[in-house]
């Protein structure tokens, strides 16, 4: 069952049990995948979902952070409840051991030796690890392997 589907599954069965925070949060995953349908004019295949989810996530993260400076508990709690539901479509996250093994592979590969190749790195990195990985944290992890 492709993600797009499971998705569209999960909101009937949130409609059916009456969870009405779940069913917000999922038809709000709905209306962004709809919504770059129409501009793209493209059926979403699973990594383009996964992409749409993991910046619904960095929205999240981001809304959390504000919403602590500003004292905002109750703000903070919603969001993440929206980010916990929102991570369960994202495959297993990988261990930091795995992320630096694909990251020694990837320098190996692309002979990258400092600072200045991050950029072609990371576009290597990207499609292998878009959805399993924190791509900041694996950016970080780069910058600190190249003596950036």
């Amino acid at each position: 069952m492709s993600l797009k589907v499971q998705i569209q599954e999960d909101i009937k069965s949130a409609m059916k049990a009456k969870e009405a925070f779940r069913l917000a949060t999922l038809r709000l995953l709905s209306a962004a995948m709809k919504q770059k349908e129409v501009d793209e004019r493209v059926e979403l295949d699973d990594a383009a979902v996964l992409a749409i989810i993991e910046k619904l996530i960095k929205q999240r993260k981001d809304s959390i952070s504000q919403f602590e400076k500003a004292g905002r508990q109750d703000l903070v709690d919603a969001e993440k409840n929206e980010l916990d539901i929102l991570a369960a479509y994202l495959p297993a996250q990988m261990s930091d051991a795995e992320i630096t093994a694909a990251i020694d592979a990837a320098i190996a590969s692309t002979g990258a030796a400092g600072p200045k190749d991050m950029g072609k790195l990371m576009g290597v990195l990207k499609p292998q690890l878009a959805g399993k990985a924190d791509m900041a944290k694996v950016s970080a992890l780069v910058k600190a392997k190249l003596g950036g």
